[in-house]
């Protein structure tokens, strides 16, 4: 009876370890998922912001192409 008690100590002193480091582990992935959230909202705005740039490019390329065209400096390089 002493040695299954004392199995039994042993047993209920492992899964209070295993349960902490369960506990320390959801902790961190839950900090995990917040960066890769925050991650990925980040890299969202890099692209909002490039589709801006872009279009801001495309208007200047456009005014340059008219400019041009008025100077007659179509074709000459």
């Amino acid at each position: 009876m002493g040695d299954q008690n004392e199995i039994g100590n042993l047993t209920y002193e492992l899964l209070k370890r295993m349960s902490a480091r369960f506990d320390r582990f959801e902790l961190e992935l839950m900090d995990v998922k917040r960066r890769l959230s925050s991650l990925d909202d980040h890299v969202s705005g890099v692209g909002i912001s490039l589709t801006g740039l872009t279009t801001r490019m495309d208007r200047v390329e456009s005014r340059l192409d008219r400019i041009e065209r008025r100077l007659d400096l179509v074709g000459v390089d």
